[in-house]
């Protein structure tokens, strides 16, 4: 039998395991990434770890998510990052070079390589035919130092595209339409492959708008092939040599096959507040629009940008609305200043963002009190944008231009012949805010440089022979990494001060959560299905941590923040009967007699006392996650392995 591009893929950088679904696998990773939210931590990790130089064929370090500098705590991470890259071999992209995932499909994928970010978008270089995957930081600064990366093996997703985007009809709609038909938690445990005739149509830039936003899908990663489309690419890159084809095989199976015809989309929105909360702009109608931001990883690319710019030509954006533009790197934000499309932004009344993920991650811009937002982002999740009853509705730029003028949700199928871009043969390569790392025989003479914002992360301990603790928070379905550890210009710059960052956790759900974990000192979270969704965040996992938490038990959980807790030595459980989510109260006392030596054993199936009753909770882990959990954590497990 035939294998799926990812398969492929897979094959080739397997280091363990089978490559059977569910089974744990270990992968060779010869790319990462990390920005700056994520990235002190990361590097902290690495150094605890104590290899003195990446092993990775290409690791980067991007400064995009932290730049409002309102304070020195900013400035010092980014120091401490590029002082950290310069040290252990890694290039360090400058504040201002654009959006990590935007910039590394530009200059760094390469099709058939695997790529993990500390960025639960890493899969926008999917487009490039690349395994590309988000991960906890403590999982990326381990792959740096030469080590595997473990995940499920994934089962296979084929979506075949047929037909051809009608005019105003973009990339995002498709990936709209994908959300709308598997949900936020359609994809777990799933890597999405996109086929068919239809692929042939769409550019690169194209393709990973609809990769980048596989991770609302919940998936593992989303993957187009390598085609004569992705070496033109390349080439206009000046990267063609990078350049490898990869298809599946003819008899390749899949476990599921979607089928969508292009030519049958039409312009979509996610409503409030969710990805997959997804109805035509007809079906929605013309509601008024407060804001409009065109940018972030999802919607960024030269192709937008221009999209745009030929919308607003000779138009001004309405007077109730704030258009933001924000290019996704140096490379669009200049050839936008030498075609002319950037003074048609500006003469439109356009504001212009730096080249940044900016209010994507609530780092400014958020909305008036009750506004309606539309944006070009891949997340709309609740408070998000900084503004506690803000409305966010996620579109394409087709949308958000038509908008931006009429001041009202617009279908810009209403405007007539849309305008057809070309994207060019050849782009503007200028790497100089690309900073190489250090010779390896002159990195004993870099210091880093740290600021008195840096704080040491929390120290798990082993699981405890008896594990007992109180419920200290009980939440529902969905719970998002936003939820667990909020966003946003007022908390991100302390996202290397774990006790700083503590007093936010849960604040959204309950307030008075961290003072709860501070008096109990230890305790229980209790979730529902899907339960840590979103970023790839390890503050979701840290944070609690650090609060006391040792066990959280769910309907079910999100990838990526289910192996953050394991790595963090906090122990992730699901209900055997999901009924029993509903028995559980705040204050309830979960206590698992002999846990250690059932977790160290291999039961799959563990008996909890909670509230008077007993209850099955099923410990999904592999024997690896089992080893770790054990040790108290990643870090501990692969100190005593590098030892050894």
């Amino acid at each position: 039998m035939g294998l799926t591009i990812a398969q492929k893929i897979i094959q080739a950088h397997l280091l363990s395991g089978e490559m059977t679904p569910g089974a744990d696998i270990g992968l060779k990773i010869d790319q990462t990434l990390t920005q700056d939210a994520t990235g002190t931590m990361a590097y902290l990790e690495f150094e605890a770890m104590g290899v003195p130089r990446v092993k990775t064929e290409r690791s980067v370090a991007y400064i995009d998510h932290n730049t409002l500098q309102t304070g020195f705590e900013n400035a010092d991470d980014h120091r401490f990052i590029g002082s950290c890259a310069k040290k252990h071999g890694i290039y360090f992209s400058r504040p201002g070079n654009g959006i990590c995932h935007q910039v590394h499909l530009e200059r760094f994928a390469v099709p058939g390589k695997t790529l993990i970010g500390s960025d639960s978008h890493t899969p926008t270089c999917g487009g490039m035919g690349m395994l590309a995957m988000g991960a906890g930081g403590l999982d990326v600064a381990v792959a740096m130092g030469g080590g595997a990366y473990h995940i499920p093996m994934p089962k296979m997703v084929k979506i075949n595209l047929t037909g051809m985007l009608r005019d105003y009809v973009s990339a995002k709609d498709v990936i709209l339409e994908v959300l709308r038909r598997m949900t936020v938690k359609g994809g777990v445990g799933k890597i999405v492959e996109y086929g068919g005739e239809g692929i042939k149509t769409l550019s690169v830039p194209q393709r990973a708008t609809i990769t980048n936003m596989g991770a609302e899908l919940g998936a593992t990663t989303s993957i187009f092939p390598a085609d004569e489309v992705t070496r033109a690419f390349l080439k206009a890159q000046g990267r063609e040599g990078d350049f490898t084809p990869l298809a599946s095989d003819p008899d390749a199976s899949y476990d599921e096959v979607i089928d969508i015809d292009l030519s049958a989309l039409r312009p979509a929105a996610a409503m409030p507040h969710s990805p997959d909360a997804v109805k035509t702009v007809e079906e929605i109608g013309k509601i008024k629009v407060d804001q409009v931001l065109i940018g972030s990883c999802t919607n960024s690319s030269l192709l937008d940008m221009l999209t745009v710019a030929e919308m607003l030509k000779g138009k001004t954006v309405h007077p109730d609305v704030s258009l933001g533009i924000a290019p996704g790197s140096k490379q669009v934000f200049n050839m936008m200043a030498e075609c002319g499309a950037l003074a048609t932004l500006i003469a439109a009344g356009a504001r212009i963002l730096e080249c940044a993920c900016g209010p994507c991650i609530g780092m400014g811009q958020s909305p008036n009190s009750g506004g309606v937002s539309l944006r070009t982002f891949n997340r709309n999740f609740e408070g998000r944008s900084g503004t506690a009853d803000g409305k966010v509705y996620l579109v394409s730029p087709e949308v958000a231009a038509a908008s931006a003028v009429t001041g009202v949700l617009t279908d810009p199928m209403e405007l007539g012949e849309a305008p057809k871009i070309t994207l060019p043969d050849h782009f503007m390569i200028n790497d100089n805010m690309i900073v190489p790392p250090a010779p390896e025989s002159e990195m004993d003479k870099v210091e880093i440089l740290r600021g008195p914002n840096i704080k040491p992360f929390p120290q798990a301990q082993p699981l405890p022979d008896t594990l007992s603790a109180d419920v200290l928070l009980k939440v529902g379905d969905n719970i998002t990494t936003d939820h667990i550890m909020p966003a946003g210009a007022k908390i991100l710059p302390f996202r290397s001060n774990i006790p700083y960052l503590s007093n936010f956790c849960f604040a959204q759900c309950d307030p008075d959560f961290p003072a709860r974990c501070k008096e109990a000192g230890k305790g229980v979270v209790v979730g529902g299905a899907n339960y840590g969704q979103g970023s790839s965040r390890e503050h979701a996992a840290l944070v609690p941590l650090y609060l006391g938490i040792k066990a959280v038990v769910a309907k079910s959980f999100a990838r990526i923040h289910a192996a953050n807790l394991v790595n963090a030595g906090i122990l992730p459980l699901t209900f055997a009967d999901e009924g029993d989510y509903d028995t559980v109260a705040l204050g309830d006392t979960l206590t698992i007699e002999d846990a250690a030596a059932a977790v160290e054993r291999g039961d799959e199936t563990l008996s909890a006392a909670i509230g008077g009753r007993t209850v099955a909770l099923r410990c999904g882990l592999s024997q690896r996650q089992r080893e770790i959990i054990k040790a108290g954590g990643l870090l501990n497990y692969t100190k005593e392995h590098v030892e050894d």
